[in-house]
């Protein structure tokens, strides 16, 4: 505590982070491990003097007690806040099908080339036309930039120690371009000059050209700067709290650009950005756009920590560490970026489910409330009565909004993890490792095990993964449907996703940015989502995971190496037909060929689990189980019911669980029906047949009511009730 004062009273630049512990949990020992410094607002020097008041007290954070000091890394050098914020704008343009770092784009924006953000983000891409931007100074305006030229000038001044918009080489701005100074009371630009940036006249006062700046029509506009510059429409200045800029303040419904990338913090208000993104516009958040840099400290203190037990060990110098720090930079980049591409792809896939996910974001909600942990109102939220008002007008909730329900998804799935024994599970290891540079991990590999928050790091790994894998409301959505656990849930999300190798499915997917159409991309993504969730709600309805983790992903793993070449020939006709329909289109749309039949295949091999017990109830060969299964499939026309049952979306939450309840109850049946079959008919050649000709005409009056049910006009969750308690009524007779 003395040295925290220390800090405090030399000091209000240093950004205090304390990692919540778990609920219930107080922690008053001077060596809390959940206590961690980043002074992401201060400088190397502020970093280095609470490091050496750390290391004076013999703290066990030693110099990773505040990032970014000189033997830390340095955010404005690796650029990371911008690269990561870049990410974000790359992906709204790719999901527009634009690739900005190959064909030109216009840009305006809110700071100067001597800023980090603004510096490095005006560097992110040669393809950059710069038409216009300001600082506290002065305004830069170029009308027609040459890409090339323009960039060249621009890296020019961000390699100056200082520089300013008027150190530009105004040889190198583009007929008519101007530089000016905030300070003149009137300004008259030239006729080209006041068109590129959409101002009706010449002559203006420079508050007036700075919001035609805001409001120029260009494909992006990017905040690098200080101070909040657009409010929502219903929002006052005063509410705003900057009145340095209430004089350049526009509403969101001014923006005429197409993009808004936040490298910067709290240049947009919450409610900007939710009306800019309910009228079309691309926005995420600044918290989402530029955590990069408080990601790249959370690695490097993360780091620090276990090489500090090295150095205790005297198996790792100072000057040694400092330069394997040194030498980590490309791949600590890649680490924290590889988050913010993960992230924003996270709210594209929850922003295009779109209405149909927002029943379950409102009951989201509604358990984070329960619980005491969120209020709509202070995080600008629906309440229920308008979550209801904008479903009624086709308004989902937008990418803004989304991003909220992210991080409290991550945020409280981290406590529920580190609550439970998740982070004790072996197979957890690997998740572990993988938050650190692979050169490290594999000569530093007792020091990571050993770290200090060993179990909070796998918590944050696997609560970033899953939520960006299946999207806010996936952890309470399942706990709801199956009566299950968070950790449950963690541990079976961790079973589906490696027991069916998603990770390297997910790369070929990436693999795909700008190769093909940015929409068809995202529905790629989407199959691999249903993938997770339907096969992760069925092991928590039919499985008891009582095995450990590594067995029951190796039993998976198993069971599809076995099952999977022989599938698609032990499928019916009609199951055939439309997977090489659906194999066919991905094709078509630019999926590589093998990408595109595994894609296919995805709602096969969802059955996989289901087929395995099938077989294990009976105690029948994989193989001879997945023939009955899919001769019952055929018989009961299953696949034809399945088909239309995912076209149902019903709006309503409890209609939505019903339909659920049918389609669960249809595979039940469909497995106790093969089960019977292979038991009560073990010699037979196809023990399907002759259980179906056992059953008689019983069974045939329900096959025959069963496809009156669901082909005699469009199939209601009413009608999937009735067919599925037809069904079930046959396993018990």
């Amino acid at each position: 505590r003395n040295f925290v004062s220390s800090l405090l009273s030399i000091t209000d630049n240093i950004d205090i982070d304390h990692v919540v512990p778990p609920e219930g949990v107080v922690r008053r020992d001077p060596d809390d491990p959940y206590f961690v410094v980043a002074a992401d607002k201060g400088t190397a020097t502020f970093s280095d003097t609470a490091n050496a008041i750390s290391q004076k007290h013999d703290f066990w954070l030693d110099d990773a007690f505040a990032s970014g000091g000189s033997a830390g890394y340095d955010h404005k050098g690796m650029g990371i806040t911008a690269r990561g914020a870049w990410e974000a704008v790359k992906r709204h343009f790719r999901e527009m099908n634009r690739d900005i770092q190959t064909t030109p784009f216009t840009m305006v924006g809110v700071g100067d080339m001597s800023g980090d953000v603004f510096g490095n983000g005006a560097l992110r891409s040669e393809q950059t036309k710069l038409i216009a931007a300001f600082d506290h100074r002065d305004i830069f305006i170029d009308p027609d930039p040459d890409p090339a030229t323009s960039f060249a000038e621009r890296q020019r001044l961000f390699d100056l120690p200082r520089s300013s918009w008027q150190d530009y080489d105004k040889t190198k701005l583009s007929k008519d371009g101007v530089i000016v100074s905030r300070s003149q009371k009137s300004v008259t630009l030239p006729a080209a000059a006041a068109a590129a940036i959409g101002l009706a006249k010449t002559t203006a006062s420079p508050t007036e050209i700075m919001r035609a700046i805001l409001a120029a029509p260009v494909d992006l506009l990017w905040f690098g700067g200080i101070g909040t510059y657009l409010r929502g429409s219903s929002e006052s200045n005063q509410e705003v709290g900057d009145r340095a800029n209430d004089a350049i303040r526009l509403t969101a419904a001014d923006v005429r650009a197409k993009v808004i990338g936040e490298g910067a913090n709290l240049g947009v208000t919450q409610r900007a950005r939710i009306e800019f993104g309910l009228a079309g516009g691309r926005c995420n958040s600044d918290a989402i756009d530029n955590s990069g840099g408080v990601n790249c400290s959370d690695v490097e203190v993360n780091i620090k920590i276990a090489l500090a037990s090295a150095m205790r060990k005297g198996t790792l110098t100072r000057p040694a560490r400092n330069k394997l720090l040194a030498e980590m930079t490309d791949e600590v980049s890649h680490l924290v970026l590889a988050n913010n591409y993960e992230q924003t792809l996270a709210l594209s896939l929850a922003r295009k489910r779109g209405l149909a996910d927002i029943a379950h974001q409102g009951r989201f909600m509604e358990a984070l409330e329960a619980r005491g942990l969120l209020n709509r109102a202070v995080e600008t939220l629906p309440s229920p009565a308008g979550l209801a008002e904008r479903e009624a007008r086709g308004e989902p909730l937008t990418r803004a909004e989304l991003g909220v329900l992210l991080a409290y998804a991550k945020i409280v799935l981290f406590s529920d993890i580190v609550a439970s024994d998740v982070p004790d599970e072996p197979h957890f290891d690997r998740d572990l490792m993988g938050y650190f540079p692979e050169r490290m991990a594999k000569k530093y590999n007792g020091e990571i095990h050993g770290h200090r928050l060993r179990r909070e790091i796998i918590a944050r790994v696997v609560a970033n993964d899953l939520v960006n894998r299946g999207g806010p409301s996936f952890v309470n959505r399942l706990m709801e449907s199956t009566g299950r656990s968070a950790a449950d849930v963690v541990r079976t999300f961790t079973a589906v996703r490696d027991g069916f190798a998603l990770p390297a499915l997910y790369r070929e997917i990436d693999a795909l940015d700008n190769k093909i159409d940015g929409q068809i991309q995202l529905d790629l993504y989407q199959t691999v989502s249903r993938l997770i969730f339907n096969t992760s709600g069925w092991y928590l309805k039919n499985d008891t995971g009582s095995e450990p983790l590594d067995k029951r992903i190796a039993g998976l793993l198993e069971v599809r190496r076995t099952l999977e070449p022989k599938l698609v020939s032990l499928l019916p006709e009609f199951s055939k037909a439309r997977i090489e329909e659906r194999r066919h289109g991905l094709f078509k749309g630019g999926a590589p060929e093998k990408l595109a039949e595994r894609l296919a295949l995805a709602e096969i091999a969802e059955l996989i689990p289901d087929i395995a017990l099938t077989a294990q109830t009976a105690n029948a060969d994989i193989a001879a189980a997945a023939r009955a299964f899919f001769h019952v499939s055929e018989a009961f026309r299953i696949p034809r019911i399945e088909d239309a049952a995912r076209s149902i979306t019903p709006p309503d939450y409890y209609d939505q669980l019903a339909l659920s309840r049918a389609s669960d109850l249809i595979g039940a049946a469909r497995r106790g029906i093969a089960v019977a079959a292979l038991t009560s008919h073990a010699g037979a050649s196809d023990p399907v047949a002759a259980w179906l000709e056992a059953g008689g005409e019983n069974i045939a009056k329900v096959r025959e009511r069963l496809q009156a049910l669901t082909e005699g006009g469009e199939l209601t969750v009413s009608r999937l009730s009735v067919a599925s308690g037809l069904m079930s009524d046959l396993t018990i007779r």
